[in-house]
């Protein structure tokens, strides 16, 4: 048999199961490439101390990426939340030691509801250090904004313009999500000469836990089999507006996207781009 290729994703594990290493996992499976984690956060609200995010330890961080290395290898990476200064460094190490072709970094620092999963100081580590390492960025408008020293961002003519400034940082590519804007999905993706609109019908739902990392972790998955970025962004918003049109929720709390509707429902979005 062919063997798929390798993919690993460094965040942090959502117990709720919608977000994080989960949702990179699940797509993971559903778009045939092999996962792998390294895990640097538990997210879970403690109900007495009502702590939110218990970190790992760097050795521990360490421990998980020699053995994904060890026993398997890796073709591309993806990061999510990476909550401090200190792991975004070893972060930063383990992607210039590694062999994968291709770097995605989501640049995670603020959740659904607008919790922070990222310590004040980690901001220009991740800035300085980590970013300019990646073959793609796919921060949503309020990461963008933070990465822009707080800049508003109403407008696609805004996305264009902090995508331009954003990939003065260093990386290759840089995707910014438009989902909180009025209108369809639009997105804005920037190779430092050609600006690239990626359109998607609106959902009209609440249920969109782990949209974000689903989409980069299908991004990720694509570049692994070897599509081009465009391409691998492409089928990654047709991946992700997918789930989202198919996300449900078990309470009436805010739920996942189906990342099984894909293969389930056997529909796939058109993607505009212009």
């Amino acid at each position: 048999m062919n063997k798929p290729p390798r993919v690993l994703t460094i965040a942090g594990s959502a117990a709720g199961g919608s977000a994080g290493i989960q949702a990179d996992l699940k797509t993971f499976q559903e778009l045939d490439v092999y996962g792998m984690s390294v895990i640097t956060a538990l997210v879970a609200r403690h109900t007495v101390t009502n702590k939110n995010v218990h970190a790992q330890t760097i050795e521990a961080i360490e421990a998980q990426y020699a053995t994904a290395v060890d026993q398997v290898g890796v073709d591309a990476l993806k990061t999510g939340m990476l909550f401090s200064k200190e792991v975004i460094e070893k972060t930063t190490e383990i992607i210039s030691e590694s062999d994968a072709q291709s770097v995605v970094i989501d640049p995670v620092m603020v959740g659904k509801l607008d919790s922070k999963l990222l310590e004040d100081d980690a901001i220009e580590a991740m800035k300085d250090k980590l970013i300019p390492l990646a073959t793609i960025i796919t921060p949503n408008m309020p990461e963008a904004s933070f990465l822009l020293d707080e800049r508003p961002l109403t407008s696609v003519d805004d996305l264009k313009q902090a995508a331009v400034d954003l990939h003065k940082l260093g990386p290759k590519f840089v995707l910014l999500k438009g989902g909180r804007l009025k209108g369809p999905a639009i997105d804005v993706l920037y190779d430092g000469k050609e600006l690239t609109t990626l359109e998607a019908p609106r959902i009209d739902t609440i249920h969109t836990s782990g949209a974000g990392c689903t989409y980069s972790a299908a991004i990720t998955a694509h570049l692994a089999k070897g599509k081009t970025v465009v391409e691998a962004v492409r089928l990654a918003k047709s991946f992700v507006t997918t789930a989202i049109e198919y996300g449900f929720t078990y309470t009436d709390k805010v739920g996942p996207t189906y990342h099984a509707a894909l293969r389930t429902q056997g529909e796939q979005h058109k993607i505009i781009i212009n």
